[in-house]
């Protein structure tokens, strides 16, 4: 494993995992790859969606994060859908096709669930005693699609265990002082558009007269996890739009890389 000085500026779960369990969340920085890509950017190359970065820059960058966190990344072709995947062995065969879904879990030691981001919400995964760990992407569709929901749902039923013995970690996202949406965003969440003023949808006119409304994609994500019975819940204060020198928003800059989130049981 590197040194934790070789991505210093990488994010550990501040979360009661037990022994042996690894997680880390990348910044931009620590890799190789080139503006507007700079640097660590972990997206693989052969994926749909926007520009792509050099191929053997995303590769390096792939290698230092997977050496980092001490276990082997497996990346998914992320749809902002709710559908959530096993990974085993048969998952690190030289080849093998990306699984298209938001959200993985693993009993597999040494296999780390992983989702990419630039501004959707990064969710680590942890049963108390180890057995089972996940991760899970989260934009406002897959959030209001069930996309937790199914997560908990399947590490549970992995781990047998209940969702009050889960850890939760929220990685960085788009803040709430950032996150401008429409209606078509609270109709989404059962909230209605000229209702009582929510806690987590703040009204705000633009110059134009129209409506928009600020959305708090961390709190919208504790509020699902509390409701399932989930009681461990950590991090989530970070804004990616607001720090353009350590991390990547795809709002802010539209061409741009993306970090990566994982865990993963040692080995």
């Amino acid at each position: 494993m590197l040194p934790e000085a070789a991505l210093p500026d990488a994010l550990r779960p501040d979360w009661p995992a037990p022994p042996g369990i690894r997680a880390l969340m990348s910044t931009r920085g620590g890799g190789v790859s080139a503006a507007p890509f700079d640097s660590l950017n972990l997206r693989p190359p052969g994926l749909r969606g926007d520009a792509l970065d050099e191929p053997a820059a995303v590769w390096e960058n792939q290698r230092r994060f997977a050496a980092a966190l001490g276990a082997t990344p497996v990346y998914l072709d992320q749809v902002h859908g709710a559908d959530v995947v096993t990974l085993d062995r048969a998952d690190l065969a030289p080849g093998r096709p990306f699984h298209r879904a938001d959200a993985s879990i693993t009993q597999t030691p040494g296999i780390a669930c992983t989702v990419l981001v630039a501004d959707c919400l990064p969710l680590l995964f942890c049963s108390r005693d180890g057995r089972a760990v996940g991760a899970a992407h989260a934009g406002w569709r897959g959030l209001a699609g069930g996309v937790i929901e199914r997560t908990v749902q399947a590490l549970c039923q992995a781990a047998a265990c209940a969702p009050e013995d889960l850890c939760v970690w929220l990685g960085p996202c788009i803040g709430p002082r950032q996150f401008e949406v429409g209606a078509d965003v609270l109709v989404a969440f059962g909230v209605e558009p000229g209702g009582p003023v929510s806690a987590r949808f703040r009204p705000r006119r633009r110059p134009d007269g129209q409506m928009r409304w600020l959305a708090d994609l961390p709190a919208l994500a504790r509020d699902r996890l509390a409701s399932l019975g989930v009681r461990e819940i950590s991090g989530g204060q970070w804004c990616t739009v607001a720090s353009p020198l350590r991390f990547f928003s795809f709002r802010r800059d539209r061409i741009t890389g993306r970090m990566a989130a994982a865990i993963a049981i040692g080995h």
